[in-house]
This record gives structure tokens, sequence and C-alpha cells, in this order.
């Protein structure tokens, strides 16, 4: 459908009293035969689909609200709404609702909301009470209009009535106009009952209220009626705030009115509901809703208007990106792009993804990777804004932009090298700028959010990508703080005290507390990228002089790193841990902190007791034997004896194994022995020649008797005769001499050899042997080539 005047936005309120986009389509109204009645119909517009199907009740109150939207609820807490795109449209389907009802197509509001405890008494009313008869608008009766406005706040219906009333003949515009009469004559009392007159109006809760207070003619005496608080000893100046203080700046001039008016009216309507008026109580956080909804429609409806003037966004980023653009409008030009973000957060998912594709479109990585290198400390301020709200979009956006950089440009001026070096060279004592930096870097480093189906392999080249052209530049500073001992020295006072970490002040101690923050991520997360850095550049090592540190909280994120690592429970860790003897600097923390009871003594505690509980055998070992002597004095926690006990336990396990080893041996050695002359016996009646034919029977039971025998005894063999079986078998049938003269040594290795021999040697003998097969044998044998005197040699 390609009627844009039917063209519609679906919204429903959440919890949270805020407006979900359900999505955009085409609104009808016709009959449906399952509801019975006439309904309203929003098909979608991408595919056709039913985002709505609502049934006109003749009972339900629909409300009509700024020439574009028609809200109603359906049931207890689900408020639905159609925004418009034309206000042709609205009126369409409002007359539609209308025609149903049997209302007044010129009425904002279809039915009186009735609250039940005053539905019997309002059935009983006459007709003449529908009507709220207000006071003339004359200075003499404003403490009557102040009285009766505050009256009807607790009763629904009654607000009803009363802002019917004061959408008639223009009786908004008469008190306000009261308003200049009294400040021109100081009129405290009356600028007073004002104050409540127009703060009463506002909890009202009417959209079409709101349109004449807040339309350019009417906004500021609003403002001014609100400065004039009773319990405030002098009135608030808020007035010359709006016109003086705050001042709209163009950045590139607005062609369009409708947009700057639009523009000025939500900054102003922002200000009075979060400055000027006073925090709703728990019984009033409902009357502001509709302010609230106004707010928002028109924060949407800004975004819209902008995003849609490609011309001025393509002239925002080009005086942005120009080298010529002077440094006060660069500055102005990045905080229009840090407001113009603040309101895409008020639109739903799909439409702040059109918004921000749009800004990507257009270039915007490209220019914050400009403007972030910037010495202007209030631009570099700004563009970290835009660019978090850029990360917490869409990380993989970010990503992919910047996995195209080093074909196009050099390492150091990469965006997120950028940002690891703004991080690095925040001046901010407390490092303000630089934890939201690093906040934004772990997000893109995060893995979890790398598992979009569409692009599998974002993962393994994203995290490539960092570890060879990023992390480099991120571990800069640890590298450069943590050296040899005999390279730094901090002399104190005529005396020299070695202190590996320089400098040890406290803003490089936070800057290298976040840096450690952000490794220790990278061990949980990059199992394989982070174990291949740490093991190439001995970055544990470096980490560990951190112990030294005079600021705890940065040993305590040293001591993290390494109990990371050791979480892993990896053996290429433990390895490298052993080989660099790397417990030595956290057992030296621990001595050197004595009896103290602190956490850095219970985390280093805590790292012993974990490597015990998981008994990690290579650790509990390279700590017993090196440091126990060291350790074996400390009794206020069993920890130490623990792996004492579990160390002591495994060589027990160690030596019983070899002990069962030996035995085993022995064992098989008398069972082959044991077996090799039985066998002896067994081949001399196998072999036996030209038995007559009724004893067969009988020799064949033996036989098989003697195999079953001579087959258990092989499996305990089984692996030592396995290759010699082989080569038997290549030979077909082994000269009888080379039995005998094997078992004539006396070695253990030549006697199972002997053994294995005679295995196969068994194997091959028939049950019966014909004269002519031993003279095919020995022409067999004259005729092979011979091996076995290699394996008896």
């Amino acid at each position: 459908m390609s009627d844009t005047r039917r063209r519609v936005k679906v919204y429903t309120l959440n919890e949270d009293r805020q407006w979900d986009d359900r999505g955009t389509g085409h609104v009808s109204s016709t009959f449906v035969e399952r509801l019975k009645g006439i309904s309203l119909l929003v098909r979608a517009e991408s595919d056709g689909s039913l985002l709505l199907e609502s049934k006109i009740s003749p009972n339900t109150a629909y409300q009509k609200q700024q020439d574009t939207l028609i809200v109603w609820s359906e049931a207890e807490n689900y408020d639905l709404a159609l925004s418009f795109q034309e206000k042709a449209g609205c009126d369409e389907i409002w007359e539609k609702i209308c025609q149903v009802q049997g209302k007044d197509p010129a009425l904002e509001i279809t039915q009186d909301p009735i609250d039940e405890s005053e539905e019997e008494r309002f059935e009983e009313m006459p007709e003449t009470s529908h009507l709220v008869e207000l006071p003339p608008c004359e200075l003499a009766r404003l403490e009557e209009i102040a009285d009766l406005v505050t009256s009807v706040l607790s009763s629904p219906i009654r607000r009803e009535k009363l802002a019917l009333a004061l959408m008639s003949e223009g009786y908004m515009k008469k008190l306000l106009q009261l308003f200049q009469v009294c400040e021109d004559l100081d009129n405290r009392e009356g600028l007073h009952h004002l104050y409540e007159i127009v703060r009463g109006v506002l909890f009202l809760n009417k959209a079409a209220l709101f349109e004449v207070m807040f339309s350019d003619d009417c906004i500021m005496d609003v403002v001014g009626c609100l400065e004039f608080d009773p319990s405030l000893v002098q009135p608030k100046k808020h007035r010359e705030f709006l016109t003086k203080t705050a001042k709209f700046k163009e950045v590139i001039p607005i062609t369009d009115s409708e947009l700057r008016q639009k523009i000025h009216q939500t900054y102003r309507v922002q200000y009075i509901q979060d400055i000027i008026l006073p925090t709703p109580s728990v019984f009033e956080e409902n009357f502001l809703s509709t302010l609230t909804s106004f707010i928002f429609f028109n924060k949407v409806e800004i975004v819209s208007m902008l995003q849609e003037d490609e011309k001025f966004l393509t002239e925002v980023f080009a005086q942005l990106t120009d080298e010529a653009t002077e440094d006060g409008k660069r500055r102005e030009l990045v905080n229009f792009f840090k407001e113009f973000c603040a309101f895409s957060q008020t639109l739903q998912p799909q439409n702040r993804d059109a918004f921000f594709k749009t800004l990507a479109n257009l270039g915007i990585l490209p220019a914050l990777e400009i403007v972030m290198g910037m010495d202007d400390l209030q631009v570099r301020a700004a563009a970290t804004d835009i660019f978090s709200y850029l990360v917490e979009f869409s990380p993989s956006m970010v990503r992919e932009f910047v996995m195209q950089e080093p074909q196009q440009t050099d390492d150091d001026v990469l965006l997120i090298n950028v940002v690891i070096k703004q991080m690095i060279c925040d001046s901010d004592p407390e490092l303000g700028g630089a934890v939201q930096l690093m906040g934004l870097l772990r997000t893109l480093i995060d893995p979890e959010n790398m598992l979009a189906p569409t692009n599998k392999t974002e993962k393994t080249e994203f995290l490539s990508f960092f570890y060879k052209y990023c992390m480099q530049v991120l571990t800069v500073p640890l590298l450069a703080s943590t050296v040899d001992e005999k390279n730094c020295k901090d002399l104190q006072e005529g005396s020299t005290k070695i202190n590996p970490v320089c400098p040890d002040n406290f803003q490089t101690a936070q800057l290298l507390a976040l840096i450690l923050e952000l490794l220790t991520f990278c061990v949980e997360h990059h199992t394989y990228h982070i174990k291949t850095y740490i093991m190439n550049k001995d970055l544990l090592r470096r980490v560990l002089v951190l112990m030294n540190s005079k600021h705890t909280f940065l040993a305590l994120c040293a001591l993290r790193f390494m109990r990371r690592i050791i979480g892993q429970k990896d053996e290429y860790y433990n390895r490298y841990i052993v080989k660099g003897n790397l417990f030595e600097p956290v057992i030296n923390t621990l001595l050197d902190n004595g009896t103290r009871y602190n956490l850095l003594n219970s985390a280093i505690i805590e790292l012993f007791e974990f490597i015990k509980v998981e008994d990690i055998k290579s650790l509990i070992a390279h700590i017993i034997d090196n440091y126990y002597k060291a350790l074996e004095s400390i009794e206020y926690v069993q920890t130490f004896k623990g792996l004492k006990g579990r160390y002591e336990q495994e060589k027990d396990r160690q030596t019983l194994r070899l002990n069962r080893y030996r035995r085993d041996a022995r064992t098989l050695d008398e069972d082959e022995e044991m077996w090799f002359n039985e066998d002896e016996d067994d081949d001399g009646e196998a072999i036996e020649k030209s038995r007559p034919e009724e004893e067969f029977p009988e020799s064949y039971g033996k036989y098989m008797e003697a195999k079953k025998r001579g087959c258990q005894r092989n499996q305990r063999c089984q692996l030592q005769a396995s290759h010699l079986a082989h080569l038997c078998r290549q030979s077909q049938r082994l000269p009888s001499h080379v039995g005998s003269a094997t078992r004539h040594h006396g070695s253990q290795g030549e006697l199972s050899l002997s053994t294995a021999i005679l295995v196969a040697k068994t194997a091959m003998v028939g049950l019966v042997d014909y004269p002519d097969d031993e003279d095919e044998e020995d022409e067999d044998e004259e005729q092979s080539p011979r091996k076995r005197p290699r394996l008896g040699s």
C-alpha cells in the first residue's frame, strides 16, 4: 500500500511508562466477523503481517493528541497509540472511531474515563452536571479558580470535565494574560494562585491542553507562572535562564522552520519537567505520563526530520572533518552530534538501527578517529560519548570498520589505538575518561557479543587483529613501569630502597590497575591468543613486579592476574610458572606482610588454597620442593600443611605404583618360565607323526587343552611377542634348530624372545602330518631367505 496518509507506527506503553515501538504499517477500519464489530487493523509494510487488530469498543476512551496521535487503553495497564505520518490520515481514522461511538469528531476525547467508585453516582447525576462551571477569568477570582483546580485532582471524572471546560472559549490563554497583569502590578498573591492553577492544569495530563500551553505564544508565560512557588521566599529566574543563558546554536543553519520550532519546544518542555516541576509523589507519578509522552514523540519527530535531511548531515560531517574548521566551530559540531545521539536513545530498536546505519554511511567512525586525536579536551570528551553510543549500539559495526583500517593507514592512527592512547594519556587525576574507555574496549574484545550467526569468523579475525596491532600499545605503560631491580632505585631520605616499579605514583598505579583489569578479562575469555602473548613476552613476570608497589590495590591487581591464570588449570601455564620460578614474588610479599590480617594476606592465602583444593600436582610439587621451609612456620591457616599433605600423598602413591610395577614384572617372568617348560611337552605331543587312526580323537582333545593353556599364558606376554610373531609369519615355517638354540640362552629378554617364537610355531603345527607335506616344506625352506638368524644372533 502506497497511501502515506494511512502510514502509522504502533506503540504500546511498557511497565516503565515508556513507549515501545511495535512496528510500522498501514491502518484501516473494517468489519471483522470474529470480533463482531468495526475494528482497527494495522498490517506491517515490510511483510504484510498483522501488527494490530483492535475492535472499536463503544465504551473505550480514545484520545487524539498533537494532530497525529490516537491513544487508548484496551485493558488495565495496556495502553496503545497510533502515530500517523500525516494529519489527514489521523483525522480519517478519528472520524471513523467517533462515528462508531456516536461522538463529535471535534472533541479530543471520545469518552469520560469513569472511576469504578464513582460510576454509580455518576449515572444518577443530572445531565447538566456533566459540565464544570468555571468562574470568570478575573483577578479577583483567581483564588476560587485555584481551589477548583486543586480539588478535582483526586477525581478522574472531574479532571476530565475540568479539562473540557478549560479547552473551551480560550480559557487558558485568558489565564496566562492575567499572569502578565499580575506581574506588572507585582501582585504576589495573584502570582501564587496562578502557580497553583498552572501546576494543577499540568497534572490534568491532557495533551490538548499541552498543545495550547506549550505553543510559542504561551510557553514562556507558563514558565513565568511556575517561577512563583509560594513555598519560596524569592521567585526563581527560569525565563532569564531560557532566554539569556541557554542559547540555541545552529552549527549548520536549519532551514525548516517547523523543525526549529519543534527543537525549541522540546527543550523548554523538558526543562519544565526536569527542573521546574517538583518530583511527583507516589500518588502523583502518573499525572505527568502524557507530558512524558509529549516529549518522547517530539524527540522521535526531531530525529526523523534530521535523519531524512541528508544535505544537512552531509554538511555537518564535511565541516567536522575539514582541517580548516575553527576549533570553536568543531567543538559545536561535536556537541551537536552528541545531543543528536542522545536523542536517538528514545527511538525503538529498529528505528535506532536505521539511525546509526545512516551515521555509519555518512562516515561517523572516520570522523571520530580524527576528532578523538585532537588536543581539545572538550572535543575529545564529546567524541568519546558519541563513540560509546556506537559501541553500545553495534560492537560488530565498529569491529568491522577497524579491521579494514590496516590496509589504509599506519598502526599508530588505528581507531582502537587512538582510543587506547587516549585512555593512557588521560589527564584527569581520577582517570574518569580512562575508566569509560576501558569499558568500551572490553565491550569490543568480548567474545560474548561476537557470536552473530551471520559472521562466524568475526571472533577469530578480530582477536587476531587486536593481538597483532593493538595489544603492544595497551601494554606499553605496564612494560615501561616494570623493570629489573638493578635499573631502578627509589632514594628515600639518604637510604637506598630497591623499587622496581617506576614510577610508583597514584595516577600511574590507577592506570596500571585498569590495564591489568583488561588483561585479566583477556585471560578468562581469550584462551589461545592471550596465552601465546603472555609466554612470548614473559608478561606474568613483569606483572608480578607490581607486587612490590606501595599501592596495595595495584599489588592485588597483579595477584588477581596470576590467580586468573592459575584458575585456567592449564598445564602450559603451570609449566611456564614453574620454569620461571614465578611464585617467588608472591611468597616474598606474603612474608613481608608478616602477621597483618588484611586483604592482601587473604588473597594470597586463597591462591594457595585454590591450588590445594584443585590438587594441581605440578604446582604443589614446585611449591613444596622450593618454598616449604619458608612457609612451614605459617600455622594460623592449614593451607600450607595441607599442601605438604597432598605432596606426601602423591609421593607415596608414586612409590607404591613403582613397587607394584616391579613386583608384576617378576611375576610375569616366573609365569613365562613355567609356560615355556610346559610348552616343550605340548609341542612334542602335537608334532608326533604316524599315529593310528583310532587314537586321533584323544590326541586332539589333549592338543586343544594344551592350546587353551597356552593362549591364557600368551595374554600376559602378548606385547613382547607381537613384533616377533609378525616376522615368524613371514618365514612361514621355522627351522627346528632355532627354538632349541634359543632355549639355551640365559637372559630374560632372550627367554621372552624364545617364548614368542614358540607361540608362533605351535600355532602353525598341523593336526596330522603327511610325508608329502614334509618334502614340500623342506623345499620351501631351501628356497625362502633365512631371516631368523638375525633375530637370534
